[in-house]
């Protein structure tokens, strides 16, 4: 029995290592090396939501899943980090990455072409879905409060979309809005809830 006891005691020594390895992944934000990481690893999302894109007819801004990327990444990073990893997506796209939707002309062209109030938006966005969740979510529900967030940040999203778009091919309020707002209200809605549980959801695991 004593020649087993120290085997035992190693054991038992290195089973606290090994659980207190795993917290160091929600430590991320806190180090400069972990933010990097996230703002990359969020461009990488950002890229795969642009590239789901379907155009439409009647207007030159095809659906895509950006604006939930910007809400989701918003919510879960923070005002802070979001902001920077969209401003980091933007800087990739500008430079020739493929990171943009593929229905557009690529690089600083896009962000100059009918679609670019909608990129240009999105640092601002994301830093207003982070700044009302983290706001609201010690006096409400984590998800209404997501819900808030997400609503800010797709408010923010439309009128400098619908804006940019109107100042740059001359158009009025009301044709500003059939083409760059109208026709995503549905699907937004639907965008706005999936943010908002993937962002409880994420939170709720978290805590496990």
């Amino acid at each position: 029995m004593r020649h087993w006891a120290p085997i035992g005691f190693a054991m038992q020594s290195a089973l606290p290592i090994q659980l207190d390895a795993q917290p160091g992944l929600y430590e991320l934000p806190q180090t400069l090396a972990g933010k990097a990481v996230l703002a990359v690893a969020a461009t990488g999302l950002m890229a795969v939501c642009a590239h789901v894109s379907v155009p439409l007819y009647f207007t030159p801004v095809p659906v895509t899943l950006q604006t939930l990327g910007v809400i989701f990444i918003g919510l879960a990073l923070g005002p802070a980090l979001g902001f920077s990893a969209m401003a980091l997506y933007l800087a990739e796209g500008a430079m020739g990455l493929p990171v943009f939707s593929p229905h557009g002309l690529g690089g600083v062209a896009q962000l100059l072409g009918p679609t670019g109030g909608f990129l240009l938006s999105y640092p601002l966005a994301a830093a207003a879905a982070g700044g009302v969740v983290r706001a609201l979510r010690l006096i409400r529900s984590e998800f209404f409060a997501a819900v808030l967030g997400s609503v800010a940040a797709s408010v923010i999203i439309f009128t400098m979309g619908a804006g940019w778009l109107a100042h740059l091919s001359h158009l009025g309020a009301g044709a500003a809005w059939h083409l760059a707002v109208a026709p995503f209200v549905p699907g937004e809605v639907l965008k706005i809830a999936a943010a908002a549980g993937l962002y409880t959801s994420f939170r709720r695991w978290h805590r496990v």
